[in-house]
């Protein structure tokens, strides 16, 4: 497997995506859809002066970079979802694979194509995520880490997809299988925590009444996957910012960001009983399990597709044709 071998399946496959016009229609809506909406919900925030140090950057910033990543992994699916049995359909994958390229650099090169019209999904939306970073409310190395993270989450997502896509025989069942991957990894994930906290209650008695404990330090790591927590618990912190009112110099903490928000909450989950009540110090860090499980899971992902790519093909899906 070489980087020569991945290039051209990369760069094939880009020109056949870019053969057709729909792409250019489809990112401009995308810019102007996502740019207006964040340009929108800015000035909502100007609005209702709900503001971080009179700062509505702050706010701005986690709110649209959520809303990016939850927009970004429901359109990914489409990317990948029929790289593989969409040209088993059309009857294309047999020329690749009678080629001297290896069934890892077919995938990685039909990967690294989706991926990358991800990326240039990404990259569009950056007028409104880096407003605030400009204004100064948002420290470009923060702006950074949250980026990188998205990106790594969308690559996760484009191998999944694609593997789907290298297991079914028909490109809609994999698309459809590959939602329900994103829904089960978003939505799945708090409602399998919210169905198991109650069974590590223990029942205690305080000498007048029971009252029931629960231990949520114990199942943190179902919420480890979820990208929603991975990439808030990522961000890095904000830090206070002082302000001089008369004669005394105060340090202010920022109160409407959404991402040290969830991240506090989420470490609180870990720590269990509520965290650190006194605001002292956190738990430990959840997005490196998060994340690394997800890695894992997009290796694992890739390796299922390199396998379905292998030859000779001795059973052929009902229904598809290999040339």
């Amino acid at each position: 497997m070489t980087a020569r071998g991945i290039g051209l399946v990369a760069r094939q496959e880009i020109r056949t995506r870019l053969r057709t016009g729909r792409w250019k229609v489809l990112l401009g809506a995308w810019f102007l859809i996502v740019n207006g909406l964040g340009l929108l919900f800015r000035l909502a925030l100007e609005a209702g002066e709900t503001s971080s140090y009179g700062e509505p950057g702050i706010p701005m910033f986690g709110g649209v970079l959520l809303g990016v990543l939850v927009l970004i992994l429901l359109v990914t699916p489409a990317l990948s979802g029929q790289s593989i049995n969409g040209d088993r359909e059309r009857g294309t994958l047999a020329t690749l694979q009678v080629t001297r390229l290896t069934p890892g650099e077919i995938a990685l090169g039909k990967l690294a194509a989706a991926w990358g019209t991800g990326l240039v999904a990404l990259l569009l939306t950056l007028p409104s995520l880096l407003l605030p970073v400009v204004e100064g409310a948002i420290g470009v190395g923060r702006a950074l880490v949250v980026l990188v993270v998205t990106a790594l989450l969308m690559g996760v997502v484009c191998a999944v997809s694609q593997a789907w896509s290298a297991l079914l025989a028909r490109s809609v069942t994999s698309i459809l299988m590959s939602y329900l991957t994103v829904f089960a990894l978003l939505a799945g994930t708090p409602l399998l925590f919210a169905l198991a906290t109650p069974m590590t209650a223990e029942r205690h008695n305080d000498g007048d009444a029971y009252y029931n404990e629960e231990h949520t330090e114990r199942i943190w790591w179902l919420l480890a996957p979820n990208p929603v927590v991975v990439l808030a618990d990522a961000a890095p912190r904000l830090h206070g910012k002082r302000i001089i009112v008369g004669d005394q110099v105060i340090t202010r903490t920022p109160s409407d960001d959404p991402l040290g928000e969830l991240s506090r909450s989420v470490r609180d989950v870990r720590e269990g009983d509520d965290g650190f009540e006194d605001g002292s110090s956190e738990g430990g860090a959840v997005w490196p399990w998060g994340l690394a499980f997800d890695l894992a899971l997009a290796a694992g992902a890739v390796a299922i597709t390199a396998t379905r790519l292998r030859t000779p093909l001795y059973k052929v899906p009902k229904g598809v044709r290999v040339a």
